[in-house]
């Protein structure tokens, strides 16, 4: 029989606040985290805003000397972790260290080191580059600081799939615990793209909004909507197996039920055409919670405010569930938060796992000229209060990656 999984913690640093509880207080006022950019020259680039991290102090949870020698997306993986476990009130102690894992994705790692270390690398030649450069800027460096840290000894691994990092990685946990390999898993996303590089890259492939209102930039499924916000930070979850965490004595915030993945073998960039893949990923998701898709009450999409995501998501919750899909609620916290790539994932599993428990589904902000083609209830504008039993979170990556899981409302 497969074990079922609980998450029983969470924390995160977003463009919204640097706790779950800034967050999540931002979010159900549909507040949005997206300004004028300012941790690059805007001059440089067409998209001139951006979801960054606020007043964000990394030696509030670690030592200086240790904090320099990690990437900032490893800086925004640490807080997280850390906050997660003390949410979940965790003691990791040596009898339980090696059942306790770690499983963080990131998108594309350490990208501010690699400029950082390049322009050392041209300016004063090979032997001024750190010691530290790939230690730094390699992705799995998230999990790895994060299990040293927390003493973690059982599986530890990183997800790398683009946008859908961080979901992969949530699911690849829950299925560490469920098949009995640990009995807690420390799992999530991180990313801190906001570098020149990274804006380059995206600008050139016109993936970016260049509205230049950072208030209505980020707009998914509305008819204006033109690129997504580029942002930054990390989502983690403590996911347990169910008597493990009863036996503790903790809280338990919802289940997790349903895991899918899938691939487009289409494009490197461009999703499939409607949503294909997405909707596969999405049934496979469903089938292994063993639920009917007429059970889903609420998805957290994707939503990235680009063309064609929008309309090929919205065009693949339309293929599994049918005339369902005009009764479920479904928004894009993306509105608020920006695109935070591979940490995505783990910001918006513990947004939909929030919304399972407190009853309160997130809006999609300025949706005020919807598509025509988008037709569904996105949650316009402003948080609504209802009871709902099963959610779903999804992800999609460049490179065809799709990723869907299922939360359940905790039934004890």
């Amino acid at each position: 029989m497969k074990r079922r999984v609980v998450v029983t913690g969470v924390g995160a640093v977003t463009p919204l606040g640097n706790t779950v509880e800034e967050t999540w207080s931002a979010i159900k006022e549909g507040k949005s985290g997206i300004g004028p950019l300012t941790r690059v020259d805007a001059d440089l680039f067409p998209a001139k805003v951006a979801a960054e991290v606020k007043d964000f102090d990394i030696e509030q949870f670690i030592e200086r000397k240790e904090a320099r020698r990690m990437d900032r997306f490893t800086h925004f993986a640490v807080a997280s972790a850390l906050m997660a476990v003390k949410d979940a009130n965790l003691e990791i102690t040596d009898e339980i260290a090696d059942r306790v894992g770690v499983w963080i994705g990131s998108g594309i790692g350490g990208m501010e080191t690699y400029e950082e270390q390049f322009e050392t690398f041209q300016k004063r030649g090979p032997r001024r580059v750190s010691p530290f450069f790939v230690p730094m800027m390699i992705p799995d460096m998230a999990s790895g600081q994060v299990s040293i840290y927390l003493g973690a000894k059982g599986p530890n691994a990183c997800t790398v799939t683009a946008c859908a990092s961080g979901t992969n990685s949530i699911g690849d946990a829950f299925k560490v615990i469920q098949r009995g390999d640990a009995d807690v898993m420390i799992t999530g996303g991180t990313e801190a793209p906001i570098v020149k590089m990274a804006l380059a890259g995206f600008c050139s492939a016109t993936a970016l909004s260049l509205n230049p209102d950072p208030n209505t930039a980020s707009r998914p499924f509305d008819k204006d909507r033109d690129g997504f916000v580029m942002g930054e930070g990390a989502g983690v979850l403590v996911l347990e197996e169910y008597e493990f965490a009863k036996a503790r004595g903790a809280k338990i915030y919802a289940e997790i039920i349903g895991y899918g993945a899938t691939g487009d073998a289409y494009h490197i960039t461009a999703p499939a055409p409607n949503g294909e893949g997405a909707a596969r990923a999405i049934k496979h998701a469903i089938d292994d919670a063993g639920i009917d898709p007429t059970d889903i009450d609420y998805i957290n999409a994707h939503g990235t405010s680009t063309p064609y995501n929008d309309l090929y998501e919205t065009m693949a919750v339309k293929t599994v569930f049918g005339d369902h899909a005009y009764k479920l609620a479904m928004s894009s916290t993306k509105s608020m938060t920006g695109h935070l790539l591979g940490a995505a994932g783990g910001v918006e599993a513990i947004f939909t796992v929030l919304a399972l428990k407190e009853g309160i589904l997130p809006p999609t902000i300025n949706l005020h000229n919807p598509d025509p083609e988008c037709d569904l209830d996105y949650v316009p504008n402003e948080a609504r209060k209802a009871d709902i039993r099963y959610a779903m979170s999804n992800s999609l990556g460049f490179g065809g990656h799709n990723a869907s899981l299922v939360f359940k409302k905790i039934e004890e």
